[in-house]
């Protein structure tokens, strides 16, 4: 076999083996966590990019569920229902989340409080 030849060969095989492994990345998707990472909470004032995993977890802060979500009729955990903290209950959903989140970060005295800690996004 020739340099020329041998070049080509060395080439297609690396087109190859770099088409195999995009073939192989595409095809075995990451496993979703079971519970969610971050949050991105919209917000007139800002939106909040919130650390799901760092509260949760017994590595981080180790906040329990029912510490900031509590079950409705249906057995959920969130807050976005009409008739949970919708926009015309009392509170509303950003009034309980500046409560808790707020008050937490107070009594713990970690964590932002001002406003602008947590409303940085636009």
């Amino acid at each position: 076999m020739t340099a020329k030849g041998e070049q080509l060969f060395a080439l297609a095989l690396v087109v190859v083996c770099f088409l195999v492994g995009v073939v192989c990345f595409a095809a075995f998707a990451p496993e979703q966590p079971e519970e969610p990472v971050r949050l991105m909470l919209k917000s007139t004032a800002g939106k909040i990019l919130f650390d799901h995993k760092t509260h949760a977890s017994e590595e981080g802060y180790g906040v329990a569920c029912d510490e900031c979500h509590h079950e409705t009729q249906d057995e959920t955990m969130s807050c976005n229902g009409e008739d949970c903290h919708g926009p015309d209950s009392d509170p509303t959903r950003s009034d309980a989340l500046h409560t808790r989140c707020r008050g937490c970060h107070e009594d713990g005295g970690v964590g932002p409080v001002e406003c602008t800690a947590c409303h940085v996004m636009s």
